[in-house]
């Protein structure tokens, strides 16, 4: 696992890659599936769960218009944490987003199939099968033609 460390004046140092990294740069860790643990320098103290926050944060602000986290949303995820019996709602999120994102590959691979299996591709497949078969033919003849035929020797 990737080590990142947090140091007091808030820059990351990745100590894999021994350099500064930014959220962003934390951000395309996640999304090539890289796991990592933000520490801090100082205590080792696991500060990942802050840092993954700031950048859902930053994902927010700078797109407005793929706002996941409605205010609405946000007012409620309060409420659940002043329940005296709190939902297991970490759980029940994790698992709803698994089962989303497994829905979407889903959709993007029979999207791919069928694009792949599309009239014009069909076609073109045909096509290419036909040129393949009287190539084939073609060359076997030529080939007869070239021989003298055993019969014709003797």
């Amino acid at each position: 696992m990737r080590v990142i460390r947090k140091y007091a004046n808030r820059r990351l140092y990745d100590t894999e890659q021994s350099r500064y990294v930014t959220l962003e740069d934390l951000r395309g860790l996640i999304l090539d599936e890289i796991p990592f643990r933000v520490e801090d320098a100082k205590s080792g103290e696991d500060l990942t769960r802050t840092i993954l926050l700031s950048i859902i944060i930053e994902q927010e602000q700078a797109d407005g218009e793929a706002e996941v986290f409605s205010n609405d949303l946000l007012a409620q995820f309060i409420r659940v944490y002043d329940m005296t019996q709190p939902l297991p709602l970490a759980r029940y999120l994790e698992q709803g987003t698994r089962l989303m994102l497994e829905q979407q590959q889903r959709m993007q691979d029979q999207w791919q199939q069928a694009m792949r299996h599309s009239p014009m591709e069909l076609m073109r497949e045909m096509a290419e099968e036909n040129m393949k078969f009287w190539q084939k033919t073609i060359t076997q003849a030529a080939d007869k033609t070239a021989k003298p035929d055993d019969d014709e020797k003797t």
